[in-house]
């Protein structure tokens, strides 16, 4: 039922351009169907920190998640095959981990969005011929938020997972939103500034940004595996590369802004 809602009102979105206020109401909707007839993430297992019992906090947490990676994911969609490569190694990701984790559903609907992404990345790779819109960025956001509360239920570590497998999406909507409200913008303005929409203007090519994000999601899939399978040092490995890979992430695009004749600002 969340799924359909968020798929017709971003539909609708793509055809007439619905008002923001719309769009975060459906959100704030969908999000409360799932804490309602799922959950939240009550439980949780954090590196160092063991299980953190969230309680009543677990209820808000959630709902940002949910409806922050739904918004995220269709800030991101904005180079060709961008999404869609996301949405495969995402998919791949949570289909090996849900049969680890003996979770049919979880492993089924995984298998499932990457197969279908594929077949969709082959019309939308740069240069694309058709496009995803709102209506399918926002429903592989939402989809993929509730897929690591859903699995959470049963392993408090799958709620990381989730972070893990989408991770480059998370970190350059996060922190182009944060950058945004320093400088005093307008954050619900369009704009072209988040990191890979940098490296666009730098020069690169749609071909060669996505080919970087889908690499930045494949290491993520490996750290998530490696944090799930409990693998020896798993919990330093994760500690330390995901912060170093958001550090890369946004080095990079420093550097090569520096090089560019018209470099964004930092």
């Amino acid at each position: 039922m969340g799924s359909l809602i968020i798929a017709g009102v971003s539909w609708l979105d793509d055809l007439c351009s619905l008002p923001n206020r719309i769009r975060f109401i459906a959100h704030a909707i969908v999000s409360l169907l799932l804490l309602i007839g799922v959950g939240y993430w009550n439980v949780v297992n954090i590196p160092f920190a063991g299980q953190l019992h969230l309680g009543w906090v677990g209820v808000p947490i959630t709902f940002l998640w949910i409806t922050g990676l739904t918004n995220a994911y269709n800030f991101m969609d904005g180079v060709d095959g961008i999404a869609g490569g996301q949405a495969v190694v995402a998919g791949l990701g949570w289909a090996v981990l849900g049969w680890l984790n003996h979770l049919p559903l979880i492993s089924t609907l995984g298998l499932l969005l990457a197969a279908c992404s594929l077949g969709f990345l082959g019309h939308n790779w740069p240069p694309a011929r058709i496009f995803m819109g709102d209506v399918g960025s926002a429903f592989l956001g939402y989809t993929f938020a509730i897929l690591a509360v859903i699995a959470a239920q049963k392993d408090p570590r799958l709620a990381l997972t989730g972070l893990l497998l989408v991770w480059p999406f998370v970190f350059d909507t996060t922190f182009t939103f944060l950058r945004r409200l320093r400088g005093g913008e307008n954050v619900f303005a369009a704009h072209r500034s988040h990191l890979y929409q940098r490296l666009v203007i730098a020069g690169y090519s749609h071909c060669f940004v996505t080919l970087l994000y889908i690499g930045l999601s494949g290491a993520g899939a490996i750290l998530a595996l490696t944090w799930t399978l409990n693998l020896s040092g798993a919990t330093i490995i994760v500690t330390l590369s995901l912060p170093l890979l958001c550090l890369v992430l946004w080095a990079f695009v420093v550097f090569q802004e520096r090089i560019c004749p018209t470099p964004l600002n930092s």
